[in-house]
């Protein structure tokens, strides 16, 4: 009887195991691959909108929010975060609004779209993340601008994209070049190559080195809660949220920002799909191969005192073979609102030819 128990708990114990290390191993790959999005096929094609509502339907369930600026060529506004809308226009694009239209959107899972999870129910690790990535993932936002383009009736997308949002459009263009007019990529993430190859862009790392000696153990206890993956099904999208407005206060703080003066507002922080966000792209992954075959013209912004460092934006630079590189001084990672006439020069500069 002790025999068949030991052996009933050993087999347990090696299954937790089995599933523990496959869980682990998991979590490191990459659930999205450059052209899973292309190929979807009739999914792609978004529903009827309604012509009372104010929102773009992308796919049943899932509504967007979004506002435009501007009159002409129609440009795409990309946001970053992972989850950090824009509730207003950027600064520095001000200037162009006789030109162009301007398009800003919550991506799906922020702001005021929709978020489609709440909470899991389900105990099975493996099908909470392939839920949580087809529902808010890479593939999902990667999708979004696709249906996107196909509302708005452009056979080609002019792009802008800011930090994530930058990676976004900028694995967009993998997917769908023929799309693409141009791409312009401000500070776009230091997320094209997991781990990354410039370790003082490690976003996380480069926080707490800022922040004064005695927070950083209360930023180390936090980071031990915020990246642990082994109890994040247990929590809800508020959780979650609470989560990320705590990450962007910590940010916020050694950036020694005016709030009100120099920070542009954003709409409410992303739950869910941050971490769908890291879910889909995993620690172990290198995306500019995807990026070497899009000639379409690129230009890469990077702040000259942007936390993130021009070697890690100038990633994007060296990965596609038609870019341009414009260092801004004086800016940080939104260039857009600490130098907008620059900004804006640069801008108009590169779109010239692009508004008929």
């Amino acid at each position: 009887m002790k025999k068949n128990l030991f052996a009933i708990i050993g087999g347990i114990i090696l299954v937790l195991i089995i599933s523990t290390g496959a869980f682990w191993y998991m979590s490191t790959q990459p659930l999205y691959k450059p052209g899973m999005v292309r190929d979807m096929g009739a999914a792609l094609t978004p529903p009827a909108q309604s012509a009372e509502s104010e929102r773009w339907l992308v796919e049943p369930g899932i509504e967007l929010a979004h506002f435009s600026v501007g009159e002409g060529r129609h440009v795409l506004i990309v946001h970053g975060g992972p989850g950090q809308p824009f509730v207003q226009p950027m600064s520095g694009l001000e200037p162009l609004t006789s030109e162009f239209q301007f398009h800003y959107y919550d991506q799906r899972g922020c702001g005021e779209s929709t978020r489609p999870i709440d909470r899991f129910e389900s105990q099975n690790m493996y099908e909470n993340m392939t839920t949580l990535d087809r529902k808010l993932g890479l593939g999902a936002q990667i999708a979004d601008i696709e249906r996107i383009r196909r509302i708005l009736g452009d056979e080609k997308l002019i792009l802008i994209g800011h930090s994530w949002g930058g990676f976004l459009a900028a694995l967009y263009a993998a997917e769908f070049p023929e799309h693409v007019e141009a791409l312009i990529l401000v500070s776009p993430a230091n997320t094209l190559v997991m781990p990354q190859p410039d370790a003082e862009s490690d976003l996380f790392a480069a926080v707490r080195a800022k922040l004064p000696l005695e927070e950083q153990a209360e930023f180390d206890v936090f980071m031990q809660e915020y990246m642990n993956f082994n109890t994040l099904f247990q929590k809800s999208e508020a959780d979650l949220v609470a989560m990320n407005e705590q990450f962007g206060n910590y940010y916020l703080k050694i950036m020694d920002v005016d709030m009100e003066a120099e920070w542009p507002e954003q709409g409410k922080p992303g739950g869910w799909m941050v971490w769908a966000g890291y879910v889909s792209m995993g620690q172990r992954h290198d995306y500019r191969a995807a990026l070497r075959e899009i000639d379409v013209p690129v230009l890469v912004i990077h702040g000259a005192d942007d936390l993130q460092s021009e070697a890690a934006t100038r990633l994007y630079v060296d990965a596609f073979p038609n870019a341009k590189f414009a260092v801004i001084d004086h800016a940080s990672h939104a260039s857009f609102e600490d130098q907008p006439e620059q900004f804006a020069a640069i801008v108009k500069s590169f779109l010239a030819g692009y508004s008929e």
